[in-house]
């Protein structure tokens, strides 16, 4: 008996799991055909709303055509004219395949004028290039100095080319061997960037002493530009590899020495430059009158990018920037303690907010009407860019740090720029051209018009003043901390007026570890 009843139990057991079983099948085939038919539903659906819509258009369509139908039918002369002109166009093609065929050399005749004008196009696209590189200036004859000066470049670059490239070649040599390598890779990466911008030089130098020889006065002027940025990046991998000394003269010689010959090579250039600043006079005493001074008259962009614009956006910038981090380090980053965070020996300033400023300012200016985001990403990016120039130079060129964000989360460039700040940048960035942009440009407007080149040049004199007493100062610091010998006079004036005290507070958050520059 025991062993029936456990049968039967089995047998319900397993009756009622057969059961449950086909209803969770069941259920499963309810829903499945629920969502089949839900499906079709949607399918059904957007097939008439497709439907719907192609019918619209084709009575649109329909009666678009009978409409016009009625119309010509209204006005029969019109078809008249547009079958006239259809053959009148045919019978011209069957007059040409005619004459073509009767007269085969009309042909090569028709494709000889074709080149011909084509030839006469690129003849004057050709003098019109060519009239950009020519001045009346060239008709004069250049004095013999200069040709002298010409040859001399030549000679001399000449003689520096196979000295620079044996240099390159020891230094290729010696980083394959291994001598290298207690340089450490950052030495190593500006060194043979430095040769490489003296091979640029040596070779731009060759060809503007070629210009001046052949007497192409405007071309040598023009040429003059490429020297400018060669110089500067010659100058600035000069200071991260041996400081501010000597090495320097060279360079600040070459540019003084191409300034001086860019405007007398080509005399139009200074004119036209006079002339447009005389019309520009003009121009802003009448826009000072009607309270429009500073914007940009073609409208593509907010404000005329001129460098009078440009360096009061740098000043504001440098002061707005310096106060702003002050405040935020005040209130949040060590609440209660206030740190002198400026970036020049005098002055309230930060110059890294004022060359954001201006970079955004070039870069954004014909976005000022554009949807923020694409401001917000264009000045994250620039100020990110920016922000990691500095650091590197200023850590190469002094082994000085201002900041560090190696803990922050989204670092980059080793800790010289991170996420968190590039979106402060991008969010700067939409604050400035949205918003601060039109106030600066109020208050700048505020200093008389007649008085602003005045101001300007005073103001802008200081400014350089700043910048170079300030890497001259970093440069003494950076070499008192290295235990170099401090014995010329520019470096004993620096010694005496800006010891490590007095730079160590003007500088609260700058800290000088001098392994960490590039230089020997």
């Amino acid at each position: 008996m025991g062993d029936e009843k456990r049968h039967v139990d089995h047998l319900e057991e397993a009756a009622h799991k057969a059961e449950a079983d086909l209803r969770d099948d069941l259920e499963k085939a309810v829903e499945f055909e629920k969502a089949d038919v839900a499906e079709t539903h949607r399918e059904w659906h957007d097939q008439l709303h497709n439907d719907h819509a192609e019918l619209v258009a084709d009575v649109a369509r329909d009666k678009e055509e009978i409409r016009e139908a009625l119309d010509d039918a209204r006005h029969p002369e019109r078809i008249v004219h547009a079958a006239e002109e259809k053959l009148a166009h045919a019978a011209d093609e069957a007059r040409d395949v005619v004459r073509a065929v009767e007269h085969p050399s009309v042909i090569v005749d028709d494709a000889k004028e074709a080149l011909a004008e084509k030839k006469h196009a690129l003849d004057e696209t050709a003098a019109t290039i060519a009239a950009e590189f020519a001045s009346p200036a060239d008709k004069k004859r250049l004095p013999v100095v200069l040709r002298v000066f010409g040859v001399l470049l030549i000679i001399g670059s000449g003689v520096a080319l196979p000295v620079i490239a044996k240099t390159m070649y020891q230094a290729v040599t010696m980083f394959d061997s291994g001598a290298m390598r207690g340089e450490g890779i950052s030495t190593i990466v500006v060194t043979f960037v430095n040769l490489a911008v003296l091979v640029a030089l040596a070779v731009t130098l060759i060809v503007f002493g070629v210009r001046l020889i052949r007497n192409q006065r405007r071309w040598a002027a023009l040429l003059s530009y490429g020297l400018y940025v060669l110089l500067l990046a010659g100058a600035l991998c000069s200071i991260m590899l041996a400081g501010i000394g000597y090495e320097l003269i060279p360079y600040g010689v070459g540019f003084a020495v191409t300034v001086a010959l860019q405007s007398y090579l080509d005399p139009s250039l200074l004119e036209e430059r006079r002339a447009h600043r005389k019309a520009r006079e003009a121009e802003e005493h009448a826009e000072g009158e009607a309270g429009t001074l500073g914007r940009d008259p073609s409208g593509k962009g907010y404000i005329t990018l001129n460098f009078f614009n440009l360096f009061w956006i740098f000043v504001v910038a440098s002061v707005l920037g310096l106060l702003m981090e002050e405040i935020v380090h005040f209130l949040f980053v060590v609440p209660g303690q206030w740190q002198d965070r400026a970036g020049l020996l005098f002055g309230p300033f930060s110059p890294i907010y004022g060359c954001g400023a201006v970079l955004m300012t070039i870069f954004l200016n014909r976005f000022h009407k554009s949807n923020w985001l694409v401001i917000f990403l264009v000045a994250a990016v620039i100020g990110g860019a920016f922000e990691a120039f500095v650091s590197l130079f200023m850590q190469y060129a002094f082994g000085a740090v201002a900041w560090d964000y190696s803990n922050m989360p989204g670092s980059l460039f080793g800790g010289r720029t991170c996420l968190p700040f590039m979106a402060c940048w991008g969010l700067l960035g939409v604050v400035w051209i949205k918003l601060l942009l039109p106030f600066m440009l109020r208050l700048v407007n505020f200093i008389p018009w007649n008085w602003r080149y005045m101001l300007t040049t005073v103001a802008a004199c200081f400014m350089l003043v700043d910048a170079v007493m300030t890497l001259q100062a970093l440069d003494c610091w950076y070499m008192r901390l290295s235990h170099d010998p401090v014995d010329t006079p520019l470096q004993q004036f620096y010694d005496h007026e800006f010891g490590d005290a007095y730079m160590a507070d003007r500088f609260q958050s700058m800290t000088i570890v001098p392994s960490d520059a590039v230089r020997g």
